[in-house]
Parts: C-alpha cells; sequence; structure tokens
C-alpha cells in the first residue's frame, strides 16, 4: 500500500523510466508517421482519376486493396513480434511503408499505383501491433488509458500534416510529390535502432516460454481455442464496426467536398484538419477517460453522440454547417478510438498479445475497406450523391460500436504480467 501511495504521490508523466518513454516514442513515431503515409491519398483521389482517365470508384478501389492487404501484414508482423520481439518487426513496417509510398508517386498508370499503394498496405498493417505491444507493455498502469489516447489520437496528427501540406503545397508538387514527401518516415528507424529496449514483461515471457519448453510457435490459432474464443470473436466485431465508422466518416468526404460542392484544396483541407487536430486533443481527453470511467464507457460514450451529430454537415451546402459539424465530429466519432492500444493489450495474454491485437485490429480493416468502394458505387448506381451512403455508414456502424462494447469485457487495472496463461 505503502509504494501505491509513493507512486500516486508523484506527477504521472514522471512515473515512467527514460526506457518507457523512448518505447513509447518510438510506437508514437511509427503510428503517426504511418497515418500520414496513408492518409495523403484519401487528398489525392480526385486528381488521380482524372490523370489517368478512369471513373473515381476505381481509385477508391486503391484504398480498399491497400486496407485489405494490412490483414496479412498485421498478422506476419504480430507473429514476428511474439517470437523475436517488438523492434524489428516496428523498423521493418516504417522502412517499408515509406519506400511504398515513395515509389507509388513515379506510378505510370493505375494498374503500378495499385501495386505499390497493396504492398503500403501489408507494411502500415505491420506498425501496429509492433508499436501497440511495444508502448502498453513499456508503460505504467496509472496512465496507460490516457497514453494509450494520445498514441491512438496522433493518427489525426499525421493526418493533420498531410492535410496542410495538401492544402499549402498541392499547387506546386501535385499527387505525385504528395506521394514522394512520404519516404521522409524512414529516417525514424535510426532512432528506433538505437534508443529502443524490448518491454520487460515481453522478454521474461520468452524466457519462460524457452525454460519450460513450452513455446507458443501457432499464436493466431490459439485465439480461436476454448476459452478465448468468445473474447477474440467480440473484439474482431467490436474493431470492424470502429472500422466502418471511421471510413464513413473520412474515405470519401473530400471527394465529396471536392467534386459534389467544387470546392478547391486551398478552402477544402481546414476542415480536415481541424477534424484531426480536435480529434487528437478529444482522444487524449477519451484516454484519461478511459482511466476513470473504463476502458469501454470511454468509448461508448462519443460513438452514441456521433450519431446525432453526423447530419448537421453531411445534409447541408454551407461551408459554415459543414466546418463546424465536421470539427465537432471529430471529438466524438473521430475520438472513440482512445482505447484501441490499451483494450486490446489487456484483453490478451503476453504470450500471443500482438498476433491477436493485429489479427482482431486489422481484419476490421477488411470491413474498412469495403466502405470506400461501398459508398462511391452506391453512390453512383443510385445517383443519390455521397452524403447518404456516408450518413448511413456512419450511423449504423456507431450504433454497431456501442453494442459490441456493452457485451464486452471491461479491463481497466488489468496488470500485464508475464506468467504463461496459454502455452
Amino acid at each position: 500500500m505503502a509504494a501505491v501511495e509513493s507512486v500516486n504521490s508523484i506527477p504521472w508523466w514522471k512515473e515512467p523510466t527514460k526506457d518507457q518513454w523512448y518505447a513509447w516514442w518510438a510506437a508514437w513515431l511509427g503510428w503517426t508517421l504511418d497515418a500520414f503515409d496513408f492518409t495523403v491519398f484519401l487528398l489525392i483521389m480526385v486528381p488521380i482519376s482524372q490523370e489517368f482517365g478512369v471513373p473515381l470508384s476505381e481509385v477508391v478501389a486503391v484504398l480498399s486493396l491497400t486496407l485489405v492487404a494490412r490483414l496479412f501484414g498485421a498478422v506476419g508482423s504480430g507473429w514476428l513480434a511474439d517470437r523475436v520481439g517488438r523492434k524489428l518487426p516496428l523498423m521493418i513496417s516504417i522502412l517499408g511503408y515509406s519506400a511504398c509510398n515513395f515509389i507509388a508517386g513515379f506510378s505510370p498508370s493505375l494498374t503500378f499505383l495499385i501495386v505499390f499503394r497493396t504492398a503500403l498496405g501489408i507494411f502500415m498493417g505491420a506498425e501496429w501491433p509492433a508499436g501497440a505491444a511495444l508502448a502498453m507493455e513499456s508503460w505504467p498502469i496509472r496512465s496507460r488509458g490516457f497514453m494509450s489516447g494520445v498514441l491512438q489520437g496522433s493518427w489525426g496528427i499525421g493526418y493533420a500534416l498531410s492535410a496542410l501540406i495538401w492544402g499549402l503545397f498541392y499547387g506546386y508538387i501535385g499527387w505525385r510529390g504528395m506521394l514522394w514527401v512520404g519516404v521522409l518516415p524512414a529516417l525514424s528507424v535510426f532512432y528506433v535502432r538505437r534508443y529502443v529496449k524490448e518491454p520487460a514483461v515481453w522478454v521474461e515471457n520468452r524466457r519462460l516460454q524457452r525454460t519450460q519448453n513450452r513455446e507458443v510457435r501457432t499464436p493466431l490459432f490459439s485465439i480461436f481455442k476454448r476459452g478465448m474464443l468468445a473474447n477474440t470473436l467480440l473484439a474482431c466485431w467490436w474493431m470492424a464496426s470502429n472500422f466502418v465508422l471511421y471510413y464513413s466518416l473520412t474515405a470519401l468526404f473530400v471527394p465529396h467536398l471536392q467534386k459534389e460542392l467544387g470546392m478547391s484544396p486551398a478552402v477544402a483541407f481546414w476542415p480536415i484538419l481541424f477534424f484531426n487536430l480536435v480529434g487528437f486533443v478529444a482522444m487524449s481527453f477519451w484516454g484519461w477517460t478511459g482511466d476513470r470511467l473504463g476502458r469501454r464507457w470511454s468509448m461508448i460514450i462519443p460513438a452514441a453522440i456521433a450519431v446525432p451529430i453526423a447530419p448537421l454537415y453531411l445534409l447541408t451546402n454551407e461551408f459554415s454547417w459543414i466546418f463546424v459539424g465536421y470539427v465537432l465530429q471529430g471529438a466524438f466519432g473521430g475520438a472513440l478510438y482512445s482505447q484501441l492500444p490499451s483494450y486490446l493489450s489487456e484483453r490478451f495474454p503476453t504470450e500471443v498479445r500482438a498476433t491477436a491485437s493485429a489479427f482482431c485490429y486489422h481484419q476490421g480493416a477488411i470491413w474498412g475497406a469495403l466502405v470506400p468502394w461501398v459508398l462511391a458505387l452506391g453512390a453512383e448506381t443510385f445517383n443519390t450523391g455521397l452524403v447518404i451512403p456516408m450518413l448511413i455508414g456512419t450511423v449504423a456502424a456507431a450504433v454497431s460500436v456501442v453494442i459490441s462494447l456493452l457485451l464486452s469485457p471491461e479491463t481497466k487495472g488489468k496488470v500485464l504480467v508475464a506468467e504463461l496463461q496459454v502455452a
């Protein structure tokens, strides 16, 4: 009890050691720069369709393939992270997605672009499980929910950065230059290699697996065994709902502003920028809430509020309402993902944590991959415009998030241990 009181008497940011901060910053860098390389494509789909002379729905298919490919990279990275450590797959993923984005900038055809943006999806999927496990296993329990929110919310920082470059420099560098800038994240690998150590809980767990001859060689199969199956399926449902909601909010919003409302990048980037900046701050707040109200309620509340906000910016042509409504949505529908790193890490044992997180998170990306294609195809087929499909997708997915979380376990206060629980 005295030790707990001693820890709680110091500011939360002084509790982590230098190595714990290094590990968290490594995950933060990987995730934020991952977001930049991925979301830049959301901003340049219209000019790409114009240059290659194809319908927007065909370019949207590139986005869908990128999301599908994430599952393969994630499962491979999760297995590698559970077997050899969190650092190596994190570095491989950062180098991979940086190189693919750069090469895609030289695309002579849509087919070439498809190949390298799909490959980017593989490396992009590889980043999250390694980075999330590294950060959450290293971080003290007292502020794990908050730092989970800051970490996950930094996707918005990456998206805001891509929107800022798009709004300020697109007229000079074009869509190809936007992709070439995406090579810069590769530099962060030097930081990871030099400063980051493997989490102590993973090191001890691997030692126990080896000394007791109880190594988990197929962690993906383990999460579908009796005793873990229900938890795995609920986590998959929850993550699928998250992805459908996020891409209903973001995937076709820029094409709606550009193609249907005729806005230029210099105007359209403002709601995108502030949606993500507000989302980052709000996700940090919901992360703080997760350490107090629990992981589930810090996501259920913003998901529920996202529903009535959606019509404010979708069912209008007035820029002021679009701006205010979309930025407000950034605080709720755009910020209910704060507990993804902490909640997934706390729901699964150390032996299979990275693999389980990778699969549950990125199988959701498969469902998310269908969203831009289905919404664009529906708008073209029924001649409704993009707003009605986006509204339907947003409302249905937010309700699904709430239901899946109400059926899921609460993990606030869960201690991550090295003891063998699966083998």
